[in-house]
């Protein structure tokens, strides 16, 4: 008896076939939530290293506990400044980088 060839995809054919392909709203929209979901997590793990909880941390830049708490499970409904904010008060760097048009620009 012949053995069965296993057929195998990558995560990124996997992502195209349900999620939809590079450039979809619907693929836009997973990429921009897994970005960050990812920096929520980040947040997280920064905190935990400096042994900071979530109320002294939210106290260091102004907000509630719960502010922080929403910050770290996911990002997404922060602006900029305050993640900017909240990294500063961790002494953590953080950059970012904007393509434009084939061309990279970090923001410091």
């Amino acid at each position: 008896m012949a053995a069965k060839e296993i057929k195998t995809k990558s995560l990124s054919d996997m992502k195209d076939k349900y999620i939809g392909k590079p450039g979809t709203q619907e693929r836009d929209e997973y990429e921009y939530e897994l970005r960050m979901d990812v920096l929520g997590k980040m947040i997280k793990t920064a905190r935990q290293e400096r042994h900071m909880t979530q109320e002294e941390l939210g106290k260091l830049i102004g907000v509630q506990k719960a502010q922080i708490s929403k910050l770290e499970n996911s990002a997404n409904s922060a602006t900029i400044d305050t993640i900017i904010k909240v990294f500063k008060a961790l002494k953590a760097e953080i950059n970012f980088k904007v393509k434009l048009e084939n061309k990279f620009v970090e923001l410091a």
